[in-house]
């Protein structure tokens, strides 16, 4: 029996969901986003709330309805709130910008590290090093977030690097000559 997948999602005023047969369409103020859910459950909508359950007990269908009801409870807050990721460039030199489409990231390269903004993600930069990511679509947030984390991943003896700005990076003690 999956915890996660026999939780019903509920669904705020302003939030349309549309299921036609194995798509489920969510329509909000922010935008709207769609996803193909497994053969293996069942999606129906009663009384504001969005369920999923099983057709029947095989091996890895529990998995699947926690999977969809968590994926569409994730388009549910997405076309609501919207998500967001933060990112700090930490280093002497070290800044980010961003023109148009493009995010150009300075960090120790002999040339500016270029990267295509996705659609539907709206980036900005503060004091050039504090980088925040925004959009409806959880996955494509994250995703774009540890693609720029992974040009210069911060190391650990000075701290240089793109890091979360949640994230704590442990601190190694350099060399001590005798």
């Amino acid at each position: 029996m999956s915890r996660i997948g026999k939780l019903p999602i509920p669904v705020p005023a302003g939030v349309k969901v549309h299921i036609d047969g194995r798509k489920v369409r969510v329509e909000g103020p922010k935008g709207k986003l769609v996803y193909e859910h497994n053969r293996e459950v069942a999606v129906k909508q009663e009384d504001g709330r969005v369920l999923v359950s099983r057709f029947e007990e095989m091996p890895g269908a529990s998995a699947q309805q926690g999977l969809a009801r968590t994926l569409i409870n994730n388009m549910v807050v997405g076309v609501t709130k919207g998500y967001t990721r933060e990112l700090d460039v930490i280093g002497v030199g070290f800044k980010a910008e961003v023109k148009g489409k493009s995010m150009f990231l300075t960090v120790g390269f002999t040339l500016p590290y270029e990267i295509a903004v996705p659609e539907g993600i709206a980036v900005t930069v503060d004091k050039n090093t504090h980088i925040v990511i925004n959009g409806i679509d959880k996955q494509v947030v994250g995703q774009f977030a540890a693609n720029i984390r992974r040009i210069r991943p911060p190391e650990p003896y000075k701290g240089k690097g793109i890091k979360y700005t949640e994230e704590t990076v442990r601190r190694k003690e350099g060399k001590t000559s005798a």
